[in-house]
């Protein structure tokens, strides 16, 4: 079935726009009534009085459940190349401070976690969950032939692909596909976002994009989509009848997570800020037992050319702090040994800075996971070599994808090779 339309709720309440192909759209206003016909004109071009996403076009719902089953887990993408080396610094590493004589962390301010590395001091939140054992820091994670480019690396590690090659289908959507077990409703795997990331985008199955169950609800709660969603369809209308679905389909889901919503009220004092809002949301739907496996959340800003030292430190504590709240809530629920966080970034930032004050696009970088089931917390691996360099970047020694493997076949119990295209042997991190 071809896309008719998308449409897709904005967290500020900007109106819907139309997507697709203008033919196929012509073609469907063409055979509807003129009473369909103005309720497509109504709803998508001039009022906000309830707006489709666009994450539901493909989706087939069962009937709604509200039991979970199995672990958790939580994505956290940093987006816009997260600058590594003033994350985890290598505090003791001359070349380093030779390399950033203005942008470098100062050894007496370094949050020092062994003899070689240490926290930027903005990280001071995460310090206690290391400290506890539920923190692993994987160093110089990559993939080969890096990409430099945004929109690309960020593909590559939403598809799993190789460098050379361009897929249509995210690792967690494939999963989705064929891996989850009873993952026929969308809402299996949700994007607290206004859209759907390609990484949870699978060939047959997709994720939930949303960022506000309740408005969600309201705007899809009316009498006339109710009424519009109730009128007969021709058969021959098949492409009216693909979409009237997807609407009923739509309020049933804005109308389940709402409810799953409402039920816990947290505690814990998340920071106000969109990552904290966006974690305070995962926890409520965990801890009311939503029927969903994995929740993908992203803070941005990280593309730090110019300036970086204040930008980045404001979003590692941003990060920090959201992630802080979102594990005490856990704790307190004794949910650790369910929930696996992985916070990653599309790439690091270039050894040397620049004369902007920053840093430019690189390559490796260090990735994250949090949780109480970790197998190696700590540090897995050694901090980055700056005396062996690939034309001024860090080289990558793990790819991103054997911890993709541990994810899928230690948490989600799932195939990777039919997950991934092929078999990775995995870090051993859970």
């Amino acid at each position: 079935m071809q896309r008719i339309m998308s449409i897709f709720v904005t967290k500020n309440g900007r109106k819907g726009v139309i997507l697709g192909q203008e033919k196929i759209f012509k073609h469907t206003l063409n055979s509807i009534t003129m009473k369909r016909r103005k309720f497509l004109q109504q709803s998508a071009l001039a009022s906000t009085a309830w707006l489709v996403p666009a994450f539901l076009q493909g989706a087939e719902f069962g009937p709604l459940t509200t039991r979970r089953n199995g672990k958790i887990l939580v994505v956290i993408q940093c987006s816009g190349g997260n600058d590594g080396l003033n994350t985890i610094v290598p505090y003791q590493d001359d070349l380093y401070y030779k390399n950033r004589p203005s942008l470098s962390i100062a050894k007496n301010e370094v949050l020092k976690i062994n003899d070689n590395l240490g926290f930027n001091p903005a990280l001071q939140a995460m310090q206690g969950l290391y400290d506890q054992g539920l923190l692993s820091i994987i160093n110089n994670v990559g993939y080969p032939n890096p990409d430099r480019s945004h929109f690309r690396s960020t593909d590559i590690w939403h598809t799993a692909s190789d460098a050379s090659e361009y897929w249509k289908t995210g690792w967690l959507g494939r999963y989705l596909d064929s891996q989850c077990a009873g993952c026929q409703n969308p809402y299996h795997a949700i994007e607290v976002d206004d859209t759907l990331s390609l990484a949870l985008k699978g060939e047959k199955r997709r994720g939930f994009a949303m960022s506000d169950p309740e408005r969600l609800k309201k705007q899809t709660n009316n009498g006339f989509l109710q009424q519009l969603s109730q009128a007969p369809v021709q058969p021959q209308e098949e492409n009216v009848a693909y979409l009237y679905k997807t609407l009923i389909d739509t309020q049933s889901s804005a109308k389940y997570l709402a409810e799953q919503a409402k039920t816990y009220r947290s505690s814990v004092t998340y920071p106000a800020s969109d990552l904290g809002r966006d974690l305070k949301l995962i926890s409520q739907l965990i801890m009311a037992d939503t029927d969903t496996k994995v929740y993908y959340a992203s803070i941005t800003g990280f593309d730090t050319h110019a300036n970086q030292k204040g930008r980045q430190d404001r979003l590692l504590k941003m990060y920090a702090e959201a992630v802080q709240a979102f594990v005490k809530d856990l704790q307190q629920n004794k949910l650790m040994d369910e929930v696996l966080i992985l916070t990653f970034s599309e790439f690091g930032r270039r050894v040397k800075q620049n004369g902007s004050g920053g840093t430019d696009h690189g390559t490796a970088n260090n990735a994250w996971l949090i949780g109480g089931k970790l197998q190696k917390p700590g540090f897995f691996n050694s901090g980055p070599n700056l005396q062996n360099l690939d034309e001024g970047d860090l080289r990558y020694e793990i790819d991103f994808r054997d911890l993709y493997a541990d994810l899928l076949q230690k948490w989600l119990e799932a195939s990777v090779k039919d997950t991934l295209g092929r078999d990775f042997k995995g870090l051993g991190m859970i």
